[in-house]
């Protein structure tokens, strides 16, 4: 199976998860965890250990964190190396709504190295300068 797991700091990666949820349908495919404020690196690589458990040796992943480095992305993808799965993982650090919601309707359509450029181009397409315009005279917008 092919997985999408999200991870970040705070409430990132399960409210990016429930907005996911809303446009793809509640899957079991799709997981998601996060560090919590006071929570140690330790528990949140104990957390996601937990979350991965019935992951089998060739399941694929795909990593969606919210920061490069940072130790909700390094203790996944540390859990992830304990548990043989680093070769099966495709990793996206800087994760956003256009992103996952490829990530999670793509995932099964394409091979690794498609689905990593198709995945990067929509997290960029995403985010864009929407500039407006004022018009005093109109109440419209």
């Amino acid at each position: 199976m092919k997985y999408v797991v999200m991870v970040s700091h705070g409430e990132f990666a399960p409210g990016l998860h429930s907005a996911v949820k809303m446009m793809t349908g509640d899957r079991e495919d799709v997981l998601s965890t996060s560090l919590k404020d006071g929570m140690s690196a330790d528990e949140f690589a104990e957390n996601f250990r937990e979350l991965v458990s019935g992951f089998q040796s060739d399941d694929e992943v795909i990593l969606l964190a919210d920061i490069l480095s940072g130790s909700p992305f390094t203790n996944a993808l540390s859990v992830l190396d304990e548990k043989g799965l680093l070769a099966n993982t495709l990793v996206i650090a800087g994760v956003n709504m256009p992103c996952a919601v490829s990530a999670v309707l793509m995932k099964d359509n394409m091979d690794r190295e498609t689905l990593k450029q198709t995945l990067l181009s929509e997290g960029r397409t995403g985010l864009c300068d929407f500039v407006t315009e004022s018009n005093d005279d109109d109440d419209d917008i």
